[in-house]
């Protein structure tokens, strides 16, 4: 077989129809896959999530389970002016598009104000530190009560009228004071110096370790 030929039976009309045919077939199946695909994951198709915040707990879950979602408590809070298990925030949120069965996660106001081990601060740090870190954990804190001791040196906490120590939990809304010192000491700190009193004997015996130096004395002048 020349070239000729083997060129003239590549460019036959029943090769050129095979190609397109299996080019067709190629393109139908991307097709169908695209829009199989589509009908199966229910493509352009959700349910619109409702908004939840504020609405308590039961009331929630009856409506995401109407829809055809799930609840999820993800965390906990809490504002006092609020009331508890009321939902304060969700995930995602109201007006997003889900499909059937999705999770919803949802935070739930506690009946009561979260509490706090209070840091290792007492005796530990300066006025600044322990403002700063109570401060930073959502402590409210009251003027500082003044005593005596290393200006602005934390000496101990207060809280409702008594004395709370490091580790101690307090609820995060009660307010606390911190005692903190003034920069003076009392007088019945000072230390007096007294000087050491020696008995008789005490005395003698020094004496006497001076006595046991002999005493040498050089030649006569004029020697």
């Amino acid at each position: 077989m020349n070239a000729k030929e083997f060129f003239g039976k590549l460019a036959s009309r029943y090769l050129l129809l095979n190609l397109l045919a299996m080019a067709g077939v190629i393109i139908l199946l991307c097709i169908g896959v695209k829009f199989g695909l589509d009908i199966y994951t229910h493509h352009g198709e959700g349910i619109e999530v409702p908004d939840l915040k504020g609405m308590e707990y039961n009331r929630a879950r009856f409506a995401l389970e109407e829809a055809g979602l799930i609840i999820v408590v993800s965390d906990s809070g809490y504002v006092k002016t609020i009331p508890a298990d009321c939902i304060l925030a969700q995930s995602p949120g109201a007006g997003t598009k889900v499909k059937e069965g999705h999770a919803i996660y949802v935070t739930v106001n506690s009946p009561s104000s979260p509490t706090f081990a209070i840091p290792d601060i007492v005796d530990n740090s300066s006025y600044r530190e322990a403002e700063a870190k109570l401060m930073a954990m959502g402590f409210k804190l009251t003027e500082p009560q003044r005593v005596v001791g290393e200006k602005d040196w934390v000496y101990g906490i207060i809280c409702r009228g008594r004395r709370v120590s490091n580790g101690d939990r307090i609820p995060i809304d009660y307010p606390l004071t911190l005692m903190i010192g003034k920069g003076t000491f009392d007088d019945s700190e000072n230390i007096d110096y007294i000087d050491p009193v020696y008995s008789p004997d005490e005395v003698d015996e020094g004496v006497s370790e001076v006595d046991e130096f002999e005493e040498v004395k050089g030649p006569p002048a004029g020697e």
